[in-house]
């Protein structure tokens, strides 16, 4: 049995998460809500919301835990072809652009629309507004590409110290959210950011230089990281 969270139930320790060889390896809790304030303790002790319509809020603390190392991110010779043409057009005509913040609510309702291989994703109405709140307190932001005024490729995740904490991506276009990564990964290695959280072991992550490390190495890391100053420019930053 796992616990039910109220409104003002604390999380309880992540060592208490089921494990591998439980039906759902990482579940921890059900309930509670998707507040900024649940979302952030959330994410401050490796934890993270994910559920399909229909069910309640679950959390989890997975073990072992997915993880990019910006020195680690894998930049194929195609998708660096792909990155010198954008950023010779934001440079010049301008059809390609690359930003920040440019929309993040469409970033995340890209990322749920439905995919060529199957539906939408588990991205509900009531996440949108969950991170769409984290957004508006400068803790959630999206890496975006953008062709002709339109996006086509994009990336997003939340934000605390120096730990990126990343949630999804999508792309309209061949590469655009290789490409979109790709900014958000030189963005933040750039910061001194050194891990990003990609939660779940997958092959198309591990293609890009993700790989699995134990849940204590992971919170290692966390406890420190997130004790760092917040980035704070993002809008600043030049999208190229």
């Amino acid at each position: 049995m796992i616990p039910w969270l109220d409104l003002h139930t604390p999380f309880p320790d992540v060592s208490r998460a089921l494990t591998a060889t439980d039906e759902a390896p990482g579940l921890l809790a059900a309930g509670a809500d998707l507040s900024p304030r649940r979302l952030l303790d959330a994410y401050r002790h490796g934890i993270f919301p994910w559920f399909s319509e229909g069910q309640p809020i679950l959390w989890w603390s997975t073990d072992p835990r997915m993880v990019l190392m910006t020195e680690n991110f894998k930049v194929s010779d195609s998708l660096q072809k792909a990155i010198r043409k954008v950023e010779r057009s934001a440079a010049s005509d301008g059809r390609w652009q690359l930003r920040f913040d440019g929309n993040f609510e469409a970033v995340m309702r890209a990322c749920a629309a439905p995919r060529k291989d199957g539906p939408g994703t588990w991205i509900s109405e009531e996440i949108v507004a969950g991170y769409t709140g984290l957004h508006k307190l400068g803790y959630a932001h999206s890496s975006e590409l953008w062709l002709d005024g339109e996006l086509v490729g994009g990336a997003y995740g939340v934000s605390i110290g120096r730990m990126f904490y990343g949630e999804s991506m999508f792309a309209r276009v061949s590469d655009g959210s290789k490409i979109a990564l790709a900014q958000l990964v030189r963005f933040l290695k750039e910061r001194g950011v050194a891990m990003i959280d990609c939660q779940q072991e997958t092959r198309h992550l591990a293609s890009l230089g993700a790989a699995p490390i134990s849940r204590k190495q992971f919170l290692d890391h966390l406890r420190l990281a997130i004790t760092a100053p917040q980035i704070t420019d993002w809008h600043a930053a030049p999208g190229a």
